[in-house]
C-alpha cells in the first residue's frame, strides 16, 4: 500500500498548508495512496485526510523533531511511505516519487549542493522508505534524546549521521529549491509587510516536479506567479 504522510506540529503552520498539500497531491498523482497528516491538532484539517495522532506521553515529540516519531516499529502504517514537509509545491506528476530505487531510503540530497559540489547533508523535506526498515530512526533518538538534541542541528542533522548506510538521494532535477536552484543564488526578492516576491520567475526544467521552500518565504507568503498558480 502507497501512504503518503504529513507532520503538522504546534502552531508554525495552520491547516491551510495540510490542506493544500493533500489537493496538490489529488492532482498530481495517479496511483493509488493513502493520505494521512500526523498532528496534536486535527482542527481545521480536510474531513477526507486521515490523521494520526501523536502520543501524548512523548515529550521529546517538538519541533522538527516530531518527524522522527513517524520512523518508529509503533507506526500505524505499513507499506511505502512518502513524506513531504508542508512548505513544498507539487506541481508536475509524482508517482516516479513511489518507485524510484523501489524498497530504499529516498531522501534530497540538501540544496547546499548548489553551493557546495560534494554536499552530502540530507534535506528531510521529501522522504521515502519501506515500513519497518527504518525503525533505529527513533528507537535510538528516543533512548538518547537529550544529547541528540544537543549535538544536531536538526531532525535531518540526526538522519545524516544515523542513516549514512542507507542513504539515497532523489534525482537531483525531481525536486528543487525555489529560491537557491528554480531562481538563482543571485536572487533578489522584495519584501511588502510579510508578503514577498522574486524579481524574475522560475526556471522549471522539464524533470522538475516538486519546489522546496526552505527558509524564507514560505508558499503562504510568496505572491509570485507560479505560487498563485499552483500552491492552491
Amino acid at each position: 500500500m502507497n501512504h503518503i504522510v504529513c507532520v503538522k506540529w504546534g502552531n508554525k503552520y495552520i491547516p491551510q498548508y495540510v490542506n493544500v498539500l493533500y489537493r496538490m497531491i489529488q492532482r498530481h498523482t495517479t496511483v493509488p495512496y493513502e493520505f494521512h497528516c500526523i498532528t496534536e491538532s486535527p482542527k481545521g484539517l480536510d474531513p477526507h485526510i486521515h490523521v494520526i495522532p501523536f502520543p501524548k506521553d512523548q515529550p521529546i515529540i517538538k519541533s522538527w523533531w516530531s518527524k522522527l516519531w513517524m520512523f518508529g516499529g509503533h507506526f500505524p502504517l505499513q507499506g511505502n511511505i512518502l513524506y513531504f514537509d508542508l512548505d513544498v509545491i507539487i506541481f508536475k506528476n509524482i508517482d516516479e516519487l513511489f518507485t524510484n530505487n523501489p524498497n530504499k531510503f529516498m531522501i534530497i540530497r540538501d540544496f547546499n549542493r548548489r553551493r557546495v559540489k560534494d554536499w552530502k547533508i540530507c534535506n528531510s523535506s521529501v522522504m521515502r522508505w519501506n515500513s519497518g526498515t527504518m525503525d533505529y530512526l527513533w528507537d535510538d533518538f528516543k533512548q538518547d534524546a537529550q544529547n541528540i538534541m544537543g549535538s544536531n542541528h536538526g531532525d535531518q542533522d540526526w538522519i545524516t549521521s544515523r542513516a549514512k548506510g542507507d542513504t539515497n538521494w532523489w534525482p537531483e532535477e525531481w525536486i528543487r529549491s525555489y529560491k537557491w536552484e528554480m531562481i538563482d543564488l543571485g536572487y533578489k526578492a522584495k519584501r511588502e509587510g510579510p508578503n514577498w516576491t522574486f524579481d524574475k520567475a522560475p526556471k522549471i526544467i522539464p524533470e522538475n516536479r516538486v519546489a522546496v521552500f526552505h527558509g524564507n518565504p514560505k508558499p503562504f507568503n510568496c505572491k509570485d506567479q507560479f505560487v498563485i498558480d499552483h500552491w492552491k
